[in-house]
């Protein structure tokens, strides 16, 4: 169900002034240590933004897909490594139990994350398994009422401080491909579970990234999302397809404050005896980017709604995840170029945005996989 309006508009103002106020001036600090400072992720469970799009009756502020976006076009203004501490929450490392959990499941995690007692992560991606997510090699054998968990997920979002992994696991070694997947709710203090050294990223400091080890790591059946055993790569495909909507609105928003800063920089840089946003060059860059935002922001707007309103939107979610996240890069790089070389110091903003944004293009689906998505989506609506 929707916010109403003046409730919408408070949510909406609250999240742009904690940005503005809190997030931002943190960015630097962010950078520097490598992390968020503690009290802004205390007054992040405090403005309840953990659990933004969890439902009411798990304590969540239950968001239409429509409002998170607009949520996220705002928390993109800022360090990445923000929006994704509480994005896991209340994407990858919630939706999952969401769609597919049983009811105690339910019942048991949600209310946790919501409250930013517990914080989730999506274990999918291995070392010799990214893009091809239906060859998943993480065991997990049968052993009466539990299976054994064999095997290693890398690049794992939040998993030095994850409470609580969804790990897609191979149950069945003898179907191949994405029939014998199953998705596990396996807590971070179970025994057999070790988290390698934290990764050294090109951009998005503050992000916490790892390996995340099983071995002969023992967990119920009751554990498996659903109860079900052999769902889970549709499990993860649902997740990851919502995944891509919130990413693109990210992207929406990074560009946005990419957009403005440059734009603040050409009006109060001079070259030549005037600013340098007179030069039709510097118009250029400026008009285009805009002209891609706007896009960006309506595509993005338009397959939340279709979501919203029960419709398909795998194509939809990829058109949005390909195209916003090109087009921050573009965005990003017109904006570099706009600042010269200042734009290559670390005293500006633009260095540190132009190497955060370029993840945008790889996880959750490269921009390759979204075209083979769409093509493949577009082939089949013929076919049908």
């Amino acid at each position: 169900m929707s916010l109403d309006p003046a409730t919408k508009t408070q949510l909406l103002d609250m999240v742009e002034r904690f940005v503005k106020e809190r997030l931002q001036p943190a960015e630097e600090q962010v950078e520097r240590d490598d992390a968020i400072p503690a009290d802004i992720v205390s007054d992040m469970r405090e403005l309840g933004l953990f659990g933004l799009a969890i439902p009411t009756e798990y304590d969540g502020l239950g968001l239409t897909m429509e409002e998170e976006v607009e949520v996220a076009f705002l928390l993109g203004q800022t360090s990445p490594a923000f929006r994704s501490l509480i994005g896991t929450n209340n994407g990858i490392g919630s939706q999952g139990i969401i769609l597919d959990g049983t009811e105690a499941q339910k019942t048991h995690w949600l209310p946790k994350m919501a409250a930013g007692e517990a914080v989730g992560s999506f274990a999918l991606t291995e070392p010799d398994v990214g893009s091809d997510a239906a060859s998943i090699r993480l065991t997990a054998e049968r052993d009466s009422e539990d299976y054994i968990l064999n095997g290693t997920k890398r690049y794992i979002t939040n998993a030095p401080i994850a409470d609580v992994f969804t790990v897609l696991a191979r149950t069945n070694p003898e179907v191949k491909g994405a029939k014998g997947i199953s998705a596990f709710l396996v807590p971070a203090t179970l025994s057999g579970i070790s988290i390698g050294k934290p990764d050294k990223k090109l951009g998005q400091r503050g992000t916490k990234t790892a390996d995340v080890i099983f071995e002969n790591c023992r967990v119920p059946a009751q554990s498996i999302i659903g109860g079900e055993a052999g769902k889970g790569f549709d499990t993860a495909m649902k997740v990851l397809n919502r995944g891509r909507l919130h990413i693109a609105a990210i992207c929406v928003g990074a560009a946005t404050r990419i957009l403005n800063d440059a734009l603040a920089y050409a009006m109060q840089r001079k070259q030549f005896g005037q600013p340098i946003a007179q030069f039709q060059l510097i118009q250029a860059f400026l008009a285009d980017s805009r002209a891609e935002l706007m896009a960006g922001r309506a595509m993005v707007l338009e397959a939340a709604r279709k979501r919203d309103r029960g419709e398909k939107v795998n194509l939809d979610a990829s058109c949005s995840k390909l195209f916003c996240s090109e087009m921050v890069g573009r965005v990003a790089d017109r904006a570099l170029q706009i600042h010269g070389g200042a734009g290559y110091m670390a005293e500006y903003a633009i260095e540190r945005q132009f190497r955060d944004v370029r993840l945008f293009r790889i996880y959750e689906g490269t921009s390759q996989i979204q075209q083979l998505v769409i093509a493949r989506e577009m082939i089949a609506a013929v076919d049908e």
